[in-house]
């Protein structure tokens, strides 16, 4: 028998009531803008890209996060403003702190070394934090007019990513598999 494999992603995420927040731009976006791409998973900010594990070895990757957790520090982050990739995505703008960054690179690291997880993309160029409210299933024409309406409207949150979370596709879309609290 083949051993099943699903898409996983390593993610930090934001508390449930700026989640909610959040999910009614994605949706706005959706409705306005035909862009519900980024609905199919929880507002989030990406540590490590989706990559592909047999999911009866999943418990190695537990493992992992788990160790790498437990010797991190909850992390404050800003979310200012919008920012975007033209000319298809447009994001939730996360300040890029030195301790965002740094655990970033520091995840990818431990995976890479510990468990061979390696996203060529990643490496190639450098990390971007960000939180995504409208995504690769915006037209150009459609970029361009959200672009015009979000490039200076304000949006402030704070709050602390207390945790790592793994999530999992199901086919259809991401959900959380588990999550792996910060401890120091």
């Amino acid at each position: 028998m083949e051993n099943l494999t699903h898409r996983y992603f390593i993610a930090l995420l934001p508390p449930q009531e700026i989640q909610e927040q959040i999910t009614e731009i994605k949706q706005y976006f959706a409705k306005k803008y035909a862009s519900s791409g980024a609905l199919k998973s929880p507002p989030h900010i990406t540590l490590q890209p989706p990559f592909k594990w047999v999911t009866e070895e999943i418990g190695k990757v537990e493992e992992c996060l788990e160790k790498f957790a437990i010797a991190r520090h909850p992390i404050p982050i800003t979310l200012s403003g919008f920012a975007a990739f033209p000319p298809r995505v447009i994001y939730a703008n996360p300040l890029k702190i030195p301790e965002l960054l740094d655990i970033q690179k520091d995840l990818m690291a431990d995976l890479e070394t510990t468990l061979g997880i390696i996203d060529p993309v990643s490496k190639s160029r450098s990390f971007t934090p960000h939180l995504t409210v409208a995504f690769r299933d915006l037209t150009k024409e459609n970029f361009k007019a959200a672009w015009l309406e979000f490039e200076r409207r304000s949006l402030n949150f704070e709050f602390t990513a207390s945790q790592l979370t793994l999530l999992i596709h199901d086919g259809e879309r991401w959900n959380i598999s588990r999550e792996f609290p910060f401890s120091l």
